[in-house]
Parts: structure tokens; C-alpha cells; sequence
């Protein structure tokens, strides 16, 4: 009787070093003209290439998806941006996401926010350099990104003082995409890339 070999399996590609670890897929697209055109457009807005974008390029639908919601979510108004910055810095260090910790560090320095603000996210209890309102956002995010959530009413009710109903349902669902961001890069293996470093150099001559 002849038997016949089975066909050796291809292995699965290598992870790829990140900034500060290793991704848990390839973040590697040789010949990829969508990977050359997204990675171009990434170093022009930020300097560098956006690890995030590249892990999702394994499903397309998912990278088309994501992609439309961000361009859609950018033009959002309602709630002042540092607001929904300081928001979504509060849900990446609750769930411990260095990339989004990083990234998000970047682009708010690069709006304007100061950076003992950004600096002081993981402990802003004990800090004194936050509004009234903004302490109640940090307080919010952190409730909402709990397993289970920990909102209580009095939580609501203190933001409803100073926001309307527009403003409490953007910002509420702020932190919840933020939770889904954090989650993906956390669990794809994705950390910093050095982006805050481009932040606060030198005028150049």
C-alpha cells in the first residue's frame, strides 16, 4: 500500500519587534501598495509609522471599518478636545496601554495641552493641576473602564452640572472607544513607539 506524505504546513510569520516589545502579528506587509501608501501618510501626520493601522491590515474590512469610524469620530464637537483627551489618557493608563499612552501624549502636547497635565493622568487625585470639570471626566473614564463599570449616579450628576445631554453622550462614548482602542493594541501586542519624544524639542536652526 502506498501511503502518501501529508504537506508540511506553512508556519505562521514571525512576530515583529515593537517599540518596546513584540507585536503578537506581523506588522510587516512586503509589497503591500495599501501598507507603502498608509505607512507614508502616517509619517507625514506623525512622524512615524502607526503600528496599530498595520496589525489591522491582516482583515481589511476590519482596517476599512476602524479607518471610516476614526476620519467620522475626528469631527465630533460637542465636548471641549482636551476634555476627550485627558478622557481617553485616563482609560489607556486604567487598562495599561503604553502605545495609546504614548500616541495620545503626542497628539495632545501637540494641540496644546501642558504637559504636567498629560504627565499627571495615572494620579490625578492627588495633582493639583486639574479644573473641577476635568477632574470629574478623569473620575468618569476610570468608572467606565472598570470590569464591571463603577458610574454611580452622583458621578452623572456632577457632569450634567456642566455639560448638556450632546456633551455627556460624546464624551461617554469617548471613553468607550478609547476602551476599545486600548484593548486591541494591548492585546495585539502593540507598545510605545516613541512619538511623546517628538514632543517639546528644540526649534530647529
Amino acid at each position: 500500500m502506498t501511503t502518501t506524505a501529508s504537506a508540511t504546513p506553512t508556519p505562521p510569520p514571525a512576530p515583529t519587534e515593537t517599540g518596546g516589545g513584540t507585536a503578537r502579528v506581523p506588522l510587516e506587509h512586503p509589497g503591500s501598495l495599501l501598507a507603502t501608501v498608509m505607512n507614508a501618510y502616517s509619517r507625514r501626520q506623525f512622524g512615524k509609522e502607526a503600528e496599530p493601522m498595520l496589525a489591522l491590515m491582516h482583515q481589511r474590512k476590519v482596517l476599512t471599518a476602524v479607518a471610516r469610524f476614526e476620519m467620522r469620530l475626528a469631527k465630533w464637537s460637542a465636548v471641549d478636545t482636551g476634555l476627550k483627551q485627558l478622557a481617553s489618557l485616563a482609560v489607556a493608563s486604567q487598562i495599561g496601554c503604553s502605545w495609546c499612552m504614548d500616541f495620545g501624549y503626542f497628539v495632545s502636547r501637540s494641540d496644546g495641552m501642558p504637559a504636567e497635565k498629560l504627565e499627571q493622568v495615572s494620579s490625578w487625585r492627588e495633582s493639583t493641576v486639574y479644573s473641577p470639570l476635568e477632574r470629574k471626566v478623569l473620575e468618569y473614564a476610570e468608572a467606565m473602564t472598570a470590569t464591571p463599570p463603577t458610574v454611580t449616579d452622583e458621578m452623572v450628576e456632577g457632569l450634567r452640572a456642566e455639560l448638556d445631554d450632546a456633551q455627556l453622550v460624546e464624551l461617554t462614548e469617548m471613553i468607550s472607544v478609547e476602551n476599545l482602542r486600548s484593548r486591541t493594541n494591548s492585546a495585539l501586542g502593540l507598545t510605545s513607539q516613541g512619538f511623546k519624544s517628538q514632543c517639546d524639542l528644540p526649534p530647529r536652526t
